[in-house]
């Protein structure tokens, strides 16, 4: 029996430059990354931060508000419940606000603080350092450890290692793509189908199969190509900061020139590459900001470190703007700050006024498809149809009125309407004047109002006929009187 062959040499990892990505050999293939531990101030803070985001994002959909999730995205029956508030599909252009309001939030804090949101609050960084990582070092050990065991040949102990990881990998992937699903359908459906036939809800099985499958991969393998090759964000930052921006620098006026301890006339940096070992995308901050970096900050803690431990001032690479690093001063107020700053209060103000303005019901009106108005012997008859809404989790007693219109007559709606929880309801209305007070098209309301008269809402509707010149000498002709 011949002897293993060894893995295939590997292209040695090229030092970080600034010419090319640390993650792409010039081969184009991907050198798998190994960061160190970096304990410090700042992981202990993103642990923290962590901790607080996963488990929101796990007990969201067991916390009841107004009887419904707090995030409840019922795709199915087309109501989305945010906190209390319900929407309808007639209530998706609210959705408009919510996301440019979220868009110029990210746009101030990114011109304040840099990517503070991909290194602290997204869930790529959130769930890779915090879940998967942490999975890899308790199974594989430290860097070294990790990357002497990914030279090393195909052995039972790799393998079994291999096998707990990517299972381990593989559940937590699950779990995540369960809780995401269970935004849309609620935990109890999400139950049920559980225990469910696959082939009974196949479209669901076939979601979380692939959901799971795409998070496997990204977290086992693809890892910070997502932030380097796929996201937008990294690529938005040069246009979003400038020099007075806030974000992970290193200080060239104090570190350089490098040298080691005792070198005379060396900076207080030491050149350990501590805080290259410890950068999750593999580049040399020290080389100055740069695309690959998410702001994770342990760059600073392993410094940090290596300066406590030579009894220098810690800081050398720190949180800081380019500007002050160089020797200036930060400015907070400039024009980009300014502007951003103003869309975003527009957008706050504009998001709260709209969403002040959710009912808990809602109706449409359209014509009867054909004929858009029917002209008889002594009257003319408008036909609608009344989509009655009722997003409450409770049965409402809804009604609807003419409003602005002298002359007229309703025939349909005129008693209240008991619309079942969460359901709606859809009913004719016809409109009539007589021919004798009909002076042309002319526009009323139609008002949605409940039982209890806590609200109301109003649709303009047109009440349409033929001109009343032409009306009056077709009744001459054919001897009727006004």
């Amino acid at each position: 029996m011949s002897s293993p062959t060894p893995n295939r040499p590997r292209e040695k990892n090229s030092a970080p430059n600034l010419n090319a990505v640390t993650t792409i050999r010039s081969d184009g293939s991907r050198p798998f990354q190994f960061p160190s531990d970096a304990p410090g101030r700042f992981n202990t803070a993103r642990i923290w931060v962590s901790v607080v985001l996963i488990t929101i994002y796990i007990i969201l959909p067991w916390v009841k508000i107004g009887g419904f999730p707090a995030v409840f995205l019922d795709v199915a029956q087309r109501r989305f419940h945010l906190f209390g508030f319900t929407l309808a599909a007639q209530d998706m252009w609210l959705m408009f606000f919510l996301i440019t309001g979220l868009g110029f939030t990210l746009f101030f804090v990114t011109s304040m603080l840099g990517r503070i949101w991909c290194g602290w609050a997204c869930p790529h960084s959130v769930f890779l350092d915090q879940v998967y990582r942490r999975i890899e070092r308790w199974i594989d050990g430290d860097a070294l450890a990790r990357r002497k065991l990914d030279a090393a040949l195909w052995d039972g102990n790799k393998i079994a290692r291999r096998l707990l990881k990517h299972s381990l990998y593989l559940l937590v992937s699950a779990a995540i793509a369960h809780f995401f699903l269970a935004y849309f359908i609620s935990l109890p459906e999400l139950w049920r189908v559980m225990h469910a036939s696959p082939l009974e809800n196949w479209s669901m099985f076939a979601f979380m199969m692939i959901a799971t499958g795409i998070l496997y991969f990204n977290f086992a393998w693809f890892r910070e190509q997502l932030c380097i090759v796929i996201c937008p964000y990294g690529r938005l930052q040069s246009v979003l900061i400038d020099d007075n921006t806030m974000v992970i620098g290193y200080d060239k006026n104090r570190g350089e020139p490098r040298g080691k301890l005792g070198t005379t006339g060396a900076g207080d940096c030491v050149d350990c590459n501590r805080c290259v070992q410890v950068c999750p995308t593999g580049i040399d901050i020290r080389q100055g900001l740069q695309l690959e970096c998410i702001g994770c900050s342990a760059c600073i803690d392993a410094c940090d470190d290596v300066m406590a431990k030579t009894k220098r001032p810690q800081g050398l690479i720190r949180y800081d703007s380019m500007a002050q690093l160089a020797g200036g001063k930060t400015r907070w107020l400039r024009p980009r700050t300014v502007i951003y700053g103003v869309l975003l209060c527009i957008g706050i103000t504009v998001t709260l006024l709209n969403f002040s303005l959710v009912k808990p019901a809602n109706f449409a009106v359209t014509r009867m498809v054909g004929t858009p108005y029917v002209v008889e012997p002594d009257q003319l008859r408008n036909l609608f149809m009344v989509r009655l809404v009722n997003k409450q989790s409770e049965p409402a007693k809804l009604r609807v009125e003419l409003s602005g219109a002298v002359n007229v007559k309703q025939d349909g709606l005129e008693e209240a309407i008991e619309v079942p929880a969460m359901t709606e309801v859809v009913r004719a209305l016809v409109v009539t004047q007589s021919r004798a007070q009909y002076n042309g098209t002319f526009n009323f309301e139609l008002v949605l109002k409940d039982q209890a008269g806590t609200f109301e809402i109003r649709r303009k509707v047109q009440f349409l006929g033929p001109s009343a010149k032409l009306l009056k000498e077709d009744d001459l002709e054919k001897g009727i009187k006004r």
